[in-house]
């Protein structure tokens, strides 16, 4: 039951991001936003989510995770009713970065309550499991219920249904899990500011470049912002003594390197639920009901494909199904570079989604397992919220660079056929064309899909960088194995020499097994 309680919150957390993808098209005509601008209704969410997670993982390290879990869970229903109440884009976009804020609370402390729930070796293999699975698959079924919702009743139900369902949560908390205990901290405050304000400019930078070019003076301005704030970040963290980032996890080739594959993968995968959601709808005329039931089978992919890769991780270790995954991943992407006005969902967007989702089922267990693993009890909060800030930093960079790269391709592709359009439109569709400087089908979906693929070159290309990552990077030792079986302890001294040391230890932090159950592997496992 403590498991379907944290499971349920990151479900409901991570379904939030996809379940408005559907709606977008209903959003943009109800508050009338542009299709560059309307990749805002995501990031909104996401850049506060990423950028706060760091500072949400320490706040359940120092106050109690169990408590820290129960306040986010409320903030985040408290936004979800607001948005679904929004009347003008602003209140919408403020709404969802509240939503983020309470998001970025509730979803680290979930993840290191597995992690002093479970006991290290097969049981907390299968946590991870479930918990991975539903991070992943909740984007697909995001889809699924954003359809049906929006189909039926109206696109405010995607945020509506947050409500009931997180306070639910928040009831069952108190029976089911067990308070943490407090290490006594600071807050970070200096390091959340900067660093989430360092994001938010560089991904306004990318947005801003797609709509007026790299040639702009805010464009500029941002991302040169925006190395300034991240440079700061960066001097904060060092200087501090309590950092919501902790320098020293980077300093494991494997645990970075899982920061990194983390990274790149999610990128691709918020460009290629954002990009199909718009294909499906604009082009292939799915209603979005019909949009959500197209994704169902990648949401089952992702669940069977994270179940048996947390049942064979014991026997192979995670490093084959982080390289297998990541190359499935592109596989798929690279496959829907093909996608264009003659596709259609069987022959072109079914069987490249299954392959991707196989490939992101083995990459979220084997990350998870990888990057939380080996770090000391103080520090799991943040260790967590690594990760997940990874996962939603990237995927709202990813998405930004793509939507870059799908506006370039889509004024490139809308010059050519502009000249086709007025010699063969109506004077009625001519003067639609210029009161709205939209194109009618099926030269707008010409423009469209001519994006999207080239959009997907792109995220085809941050996959393959995370496969290299994991084939370069990624070394398992034979006491990472026996870890993962639930075995006695190898003795790392040895395997510690020739990694250059170990941040934890330079901590004070012992390398043996811990009594409160802390870590199922060790740095680098």
């Amino acid at each position: 039951m403590a498991l379907f309680v944290i499971a349920s919150c990151q479900l409901m957390v991570v379904l939030d991001i996809t379940i408005v993808n559907i709606a977008l098209p209903h959003i943009q005509t109800s508050l009338g936003f542009s299709t560059e601008n309307l990749s805002w209704v995501i990031n909104a969410y996401t850049l506060t989510f990423g950028g706060l997670l760091l500072l949400g993982g320490r706040l359940g390290d120092i106050l109690g995770r169990r408590r820290v879990f129960v306040f986010g869970i409320l903030l985040f229903v408290l936004a979800s009713l607001l948005g679904g109440l929004s009347q003008e884009s602003w209140q919408l976009l403020a709404a969802r970065a509240l939503q983020g804020v309470g998001g970025a609370i509730a979803s680290p402390t979930a993840l290191s309550l597995i992690t002093t729930t479970f006991r290290e070796g097969p049981d907390r293999n299968r946590a991870f499991g479930v918990f991975a699975a539903v991070s992943a698959g909740g984007s697909a079924i995001g889809l699924l219920a954003g359809g049906i919702l929006v189909e039926w009743l109206d696109w405010r139900w995607v945020f509506f249904v947050n409500v009931p369902i997180g306070l639910l949560i928040v009831l069952a908390t108190p029976r089911y899990i067990k308070e943490s205990e407090r290490h006594p901290g600071h807050f970070d405050l200096l390091g959340a500011l900067t660093s989430t304000l360092g994001m938010v400019l560089l991904v306004y930078g990318f947005i801003r470049a797609s709509e007026d070019g790299w040639s702009d003076r805010l464009t500029i301005g941002a991302f040169l912002a925006a190395v300034v704030f991240l440079a700061l970040f960066l001097a904060v963290e060092r200087r501090s003594k309590q950092p919501i980032t902790p320098l020293h996890m980077f300093r494991d080739r494997n645990r970075a390197g899982a920061y990194g594959m983390m990274l790149s993968l999610a990128a691709a995968m918020f460009g290629m639920f954002f990009f199909l959601t718009l294909f499906v709808q604009n082009v292939l005329d799915f209603s979005p009901l019909r949009a959500g039931l197209a994704f169902l089978p990648v949401s089952a992919v992702i669940a069977v494909s994270a179940g048996i890769t947390s049942q064979l991780l014991s026997r192979w270790g995670p490093k084959p199904f982080m390289v297998v995954g990541a190359l499935l991943a592109a596989a798929g992407l690279a496959w829907l570079t093909g996608t264009d006005v003659h596709s259609s969902y069987l022959g072109s967007i079914l069987g490249p989604t299954l392959v991707f989702g196989s490939g992101m089922g083995m990459q979220f267990v084997s990350l998870t397992l990888m990057a939380v693993s080996g770090v000391v009890p103080r520090e799991a909060g943040a260790a967590s919220g690594v990760l997940n800030a990874t996962q939603q930093v990237g995927g709202s960079l990813g998405l930004s660079i793509l939507v870059t790269v799908f506006g370039t391709a889509s004024r490139n592709e809308a010059s050519d056929q502009v000249p086709r359009f007025l010699s063969q439109a109506t004077p009625a569709q001519q003067l639609e064309f210029r009161r709205t400087g939209e194109l009618p089908g099926p030269w707008g979906d010409q423009v469209l899909t001519s994006g999207v693929s080239s959009a997907f070159v792109v995220a085809a290309v941050m996959a393959v960088i995370a496969a290299l990552i994991a084939l370069f990077v990624v070394q398992v030792r034979a006491g990472d194995l026996e870890r993962l079986r639930g075995g006695a302890m190898v003795p790392p001294v040895a395997e510690e020499a020739t990694d250059g040391g170990r941040a934890d230890e330079a901590e004070g932090s012992v390398p043996t097994r811990k009594r409160d159950g802390g870590d199922g592997l060790a740095p680098g496992g």
